[in-house]
């Protein structure tokens, strides 16, 4: 028996455009994934997010579905377009009083909600490169704390602020769709900027608890050939967030040159939020021209993953979550765990052992990353159901709940059982 600590939080996840629908209801206003989606060739099969899964009308079924879960916590992102239609002004009175909804349907039901501020989906009238966002990120931020911040205990800024600026502006293959190295970096000193803005407000209102969320990738191979790499996907976003507002110095002389950026304020946070799905395996070719999403890494080869990879084509190893918790503890001492996102796409089956499979081994290696030190405070699974996968369409399945997208019927799978039993004995 292998039991986690006690109030340890177990729950999924989901993020406002992959799920919500309703795109033009409640005053909603357009957003950047609105925008890309429409645009022909940009996601599979043009599909997009206009309907989704229609929670935005079915959230009362959802959180039912989430109760007989036994979720103690359910990891939410809030559509900025929803409250800001235009990125800025007054905010709209219906898409707060959605987030109310949801908000009190959770606590109806003994679930603690978890916000998060943006997820992809920034208002099509605004632009990260613009270094004016930030500071409408902040006023976002406060207008939602202000609504929402006598029930909402954690709060998190961003989600994957490396996914927003590399594929989103570096290899152009996620919305605005703009493949520039230098705007890549820019993006992410905005981004970093509005997180610590953002933390501001939210410490000004009085919020209890104040994270941001990472996804991280392990980069397995010589160092000599990892380090760039590494600091490009993790010690970029992890050194300015945990430790005092500075990028490392040899992420800094990198980003040189392409771009000049200024400083950050620094503002810590409360819990960090870790997204862990598969590791980067790599090699020195002298012959590579690297990858499009870790600008100047030529002469660098990523290896296919080894074994029987997900939908996705990433490697299963759970290992590699074991040693990244490890690593954060050693390395950021005195900033409690969370991991926000983790999961797998398998093919369409109710009976899915493989991803059985997935969750158990992984759930095992957070255990032994506790033991050897790691504050682990809650596991939230990728995905609560299956939804939009941004420029993959509706091709591929996270969920722990099947989505019939003809019908909207939602059929819990053999994980959400299996997941129910974890959740009842705090263990496997």
């Amino acid at each position: 028996m292998i039991t986690f600590p006690e109030g340890f939080r177990w729950g999924a996840a989901t993020a406002s455009y992959q799920i919500e629908g309703a795109v033009d209801e409640g005053g909603r206003g357009p957003s950047i994934w609105d925008v890309f989606s429409h645009t022909p060739g940009k996601t599979a099969d043009g599909h997009t997010g206009d309907v989704a899964c229609d929670h935005y009308h079915r959230y009362p079924e959802d959180v039912a579905i989430m109760a007989d879960l036994g979720l103690k916590a359910y990891r939410f992102s809030i559509a900025w377009p929803r409250i800001q239609p235009s990125g800025s002004g007054d905010p709209n009175p219906a898409g707060l009083d959605f987030y109310d909804r949801l908000v009190d349907a959770l606590l109806t039901a003994d679930i603690e909600p978890v916000a998060t501020l943006y997820h992809w989906d920034l208002p099509a009238a605004l632009d990260w490169r613009d270094p004016a966002t930030p500071e409408r990120f902040a006023e976002y931020t406060a207008i939602m704390h202000a609504r929402l911040g006598d029930r909402v205990r954690t709060w998190t800024t961003l989600n994957e602020p490396w996914v927003s600026a590399f594929v989103g502006h570096g290899s152009g293959r996620h919305a605005p769709g703009v493949a520039d190295p230098a705007a890549a970096f820019t993006v992410a000193h905005h981004l970093l900027t509005a997180h610590m803005l953002g933390v501001r407000a939210l410490r000004a209102g009085g919020a209890e608890e104040v994270s941001l969320t990472l996804n991280l990738t392990p980069m397995v191979g010589d160092p000599d050939v990892t380090s760039l790499p590494d600091g490009l996907a993790n010690r970029l976003f992890l050194d300015p967030a945990l430790k005092d507002g500075r990028y490392p110095d040899d992420v800094a002389a990198h980003i040189a040159k392409f771009t000049d950026l200024g400083d950050l304020p620094y503002e810590p946070i409360d819990l960090l939020g870790v997204n862990y799905y598969t590791v980067a395996r790599l090699a020195a070719d002298p012959a590579s021209k690297g990858h499009d999403e870790y600008p100047g890494c030529e002469g660098i080869a990523w290896l296919p993953p080894r074994g029987e990879p997900t939908e996705m084509n990433w490697e299963v190893i759970p290992q590699g979550l074991e040693d990244l918790l490890v690593r954060l503890s050693v390395e950021y001492p005195g900033v409690p765990l969370m991991i926000t996102e983790n999961g797998a796409a398998y093919p369409d089956s109710v009976d899915d052992q493989d991803r059985i499979a997935f969750l158990d081994g992984h759930f095992r290696a957070a255990a032994r990353a506790i033991e050897r030190g790691a504050d682990l405070r809650g596991y939230l699974v990728w995905s609560l159901m299956d939804n939009f996968e941004w420029a993959r369409g509706y091709h591929k399945r996270f969920g722990l709940v099947r989505v019939d997208y003809d019908t909207l019927e939602r059929t819990p799978r053999s994980s959400a059982r299996w997941y129910r039993e974890v959740i009842a004995r705090n263990g496997l």
